[in-house]
């Protein structure tokens, strides 16, 4: 008689969703994931605001104007979309067809708003609150990038304020810690493991 499994342990892939206020440290977590060798899709954001200093299209945001933006918006092709500080941004859809048919688990970067979207339209997929420990160690990090105006980034902590009150609607909150960004990967890559450990598997469909 034939060693037959007991059980199908065959995970299907998981779309993760890492969300949190700016400034709160998402690029350099994904980053780190990449450094511990977990292998995973990212799936780029689409913006209508202008890149950054060493920000590259394709890699960290896909930059296009706001007719090509308003054009995919017509065709349905956004899983979801908003308006972040006067710019448009949104998750395309194709993109996460094709990066959940490679079988890897699926990673998507968004602001708040947007992973509140997600959740309601693909109630499986896992979502991850990411924040500072303190309000003020947050404002540090915001004034650091030197990427905003007094009143920018006065906009962006009360933003902040109101995007906290919206922890209950995720599955995980991690706390990024200044310089133990090593425990929150780990603590990230925890919730992935447990989830993949599932006995009811969590299927996700678009």
């Amino acid at each position: 008689m034939e060693d037959q499994p007991l059980y199908d342990f065959t995970s299907p892939p998981l779309l993760v969703v890492l969300s949190g206020p700016s400034g709160v440290g998402k690029d350099t977590l994904l980053q780190k994931l990449q450094e511990y060798g977990y292998e995973f899709c990212f799936v780029v954001t689409m913006t209508t605001r202008p890149p950054r200093p060493n920000e590259v299209h394709g890699k960290d945001y896909l930059f296009v104007n706001k007719d090509e933006f308003a054009r995919l918006m017509m065709m349905d092709e956004f899983l979801e979309h908003s308006v972040v500080y006067g710019d448009y941004k949104g998750i395309p859809k194709d993109q996460v067809r094709k990066a959940l048919a490679s079988g890897k688990d699926v990673l998507m970067r968004i602001d708040v708003q947007g992973a509140a979207k997600v959740h309601k339209i693909v109630p499986n997929a896992v979502t991850i609150f990411l924040t500072t420990e303190t309000e003020g160690e947050l404002v540090s990090r915001l004034s650091e990038r030197k990427t905003e105006t007094s009143d920018g980034l006065a906009i962006r902590i009360a933003t902040t304020r109101e995007e906290m009150k919206r922890l209950d609607e995720f599955d995980y909150v991690v706390i990024n810690r200044e310089g133990q960004q090593d425990d929150a990967v780990k603590q990230i890559l925890s919730i992935i493991s447990a989830e993949h450990c599932r006995v009811h598997r969590r299927p996700i469909s678009l």
